[in-house]
Protein backbone atom coordinates (compact mmCIF):
# COMPACT_ATOMS: atom_id res chain seq x y z
CA UNK A 1 0.00 0.00 0.00
CA UNK A 2 1.43 2.99 -1.28
CA UNK A 3 0.14 5.41 1.89
CA UNK A 4 1.21 2.84 4.19
CA UNK A 5 3.57 5.53 6.04
CA UNK A 6 0.99 8.64 5.51
CA UNK A 7 0.15 8.60 9.27
CA UNK A 8 3.75 8.29 10.55
CA UNK A 9 4.68 11.61 7.49
CA UNK A 10 1.37 13.00 9.39
CA UNK A 11 2.14 13.00 12.62
CA UNK A 12 5.75 14.61 11.78
CA UNK A 13 4.23 17.34 10.21
CA UNK A 14 1.61 17.65 13.64
CA UNK A 15 5.26 17.56 15.83
CA UNK A 16 7.05 19.85 13.80
CA UNK A 17 3.89 22.69 14.24
CA UNK A 18 4.00 21.47 18.04
CA UNK A 19 7.47 22.52 18.03
CA UNK A 20 7.06 25.28 16.31
CA UNK A 21 4.21 27.21 18.55
CA UNK A 22 3.13 28.98 16.36
CA UNK A 23 -0.54 29.31 16.65
CA UNK A 24 -0.84 32.83 14.82
CA UNK A 25 -0.11 31.35 11.69
CA UNK A 26 -0.73 26.95 12.07
CA UNK A 27 -4.28 25.64 13.06
CA UNK A 28 -2.40 22.70 14.50
CA UNK A 29 -0.25 24.49 16.28
CA UNK A 30 -3.23 26.58 17.64
CA UNK A 31 -4.86 23.26 18.45
CA UNK A 32 -1.84 22.15 20.56
CA UNK A 33 -1.70 25.65 22.28
CA UNK A 34 -5.05 25.10 24.14
CA UNK A 35 -4.17 21.58 25.85
CA UNK A 36 -4.92 18.24 25.92
CA UNK A 37 -8.55 18.65 26.69
CA UNK A 38 -9.38 20.79 23.73
CA UNK A 39 -7.81 18.51 21.20
CA UNK A 40 -9.61 15.81 23.09
CA UNK A 41 -12.65 17.18 22.36
CA UNK A 42 -12.31 18.13 18.78
CA UNK A 43 -11.12 14.12 18.16
CA UNK A 44 -14.18 13.47 19.77
CA UNK A 45 -16.68 15.88 17.72
CA UNK A 46 -14.57 14.20 14.40
CA UNK A 47 -15.40 11.34 15.42
CA UNK A 48 -19.25 11.35 15.87
CA UNK A 49 -19.12 13.32 12.17
CA UNK A 50 -17.27 10.22 10.97
CA UNK A 51 -19.81 7.08 12.60
CA UNK A 52 -22.44 9.96 11.38
CA UNK A 53 -21.19 9.84 7.76
CA UNK A 54 -20.28 5.57 7.98
CA UNK A 55 -24.56 5.93 8.82
CA UNK A 56 -25.69 8.00 6.07
CA UNK A 57 -23.98 5.39 3.27
CA UNK A 58 -22.09 8.32 1.70
CA UNK A 59 -18.24 6.40 0.94
CA UNK A 60 -17.17 9.84 -0.13
CA UNK A 61 -17.94 11.42 2.86
CA UNK A 62 -17.41 8.58 4.87
CA UNK A 63 -13.65 9.00 3.72
CA UNK A 64 -13.64 12.72 3.74
CA UNK A 65 -14.60 12.67 8.03
CA UNK A 66 -11.85 9.70 8.29
CA UNK A 67 -9.51 11.71 7.63
CA UNK A 68 -10.17 14.37 9.67
CA UNK A 69 -11.26 11.89 12.57
CA UNK A 70 -7.30 11.16 11.49
CA UNK A 71 -5.70 13.76 11.77
CA UNK A 72 -7.30 15.12 15.12
CA UNK A 73 -6.50 12.10 16.60
CA UNK A 74 -3.05 12.27 15.61
CA UNK A 75 -3.17 16.03 16.97
CA UNK A 76 -4.64 14.45 20.33
CA UNK A 77 -1.70 12.11 20.30
CA UNK A 78 0.56 14.82 19.94
CA UNK A 79 -0.74 17.14 23.08
CA UNK A 80 -0.34 13.86 25.13
CA UNK A 81 2.85 13.00 24.51
CA UNK A 82 2.12 10.04 22.81
CA UNK A 83 4.00 8.79 19.11
CA UNK A 84 2.37 6.29 16.31
CA UNK A 85 5.02 4.17 17.93
CA UNK A 86 3.21 3.44 20.82
CA UNK A 87 0.67 2.77 19.17
CA UNK A 88 2.12 0.47 16.89
CA UNK A 89 3.54 -1.29 19.67
CA UNK A 90 0.27 -1.73 21.46
CA UNK A 91 -1.20 -2.99 18.55
CA UNK A 92 1.97 -5.57 17.66
CA UNK A 93 1.44 -7.10 21.15
CA UNK A 94 -2.56 -7.74 20.45
CA UNK A 95 -1.70 -9.48 16.93
CA UNK A 96 -1.63 -13.08 18.64
CA UNK A 97 -4.99 -12.50 20.34
CA UNK A 98 -8.62 -13.04 19.12
CA UNK A 99 -10.19 -9.76 19.92
CA UNK A 100 -12.55 -11.41 22.23
CA UNK A 101 -9.47 -12.69 24.53
CA UNK A 102 -7.57 -9.52 24.32
CA UNK A 103 -11.48 -7.40 25.72
CA UNK A 104 -11.52 -10.08 28.30
CA UNK A 105 -7.99 -10.03 29.41
CA UNK A 106 -8.53 -6.35 29.66
CA UNK A 107 -11.44 -6.43 32.34
CA UNK A 108 -9.24 -8.16 35.02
Amino acid sequence: MSNSHALDRLFTTIAARKAAGNADQSYTAKLLSQGVEKCAKKFGEEAVETALAAVSGDPRQLASESADALYHLLVLWAAAGVTPDDVYAVLKARESQSGLAEKAARKQ
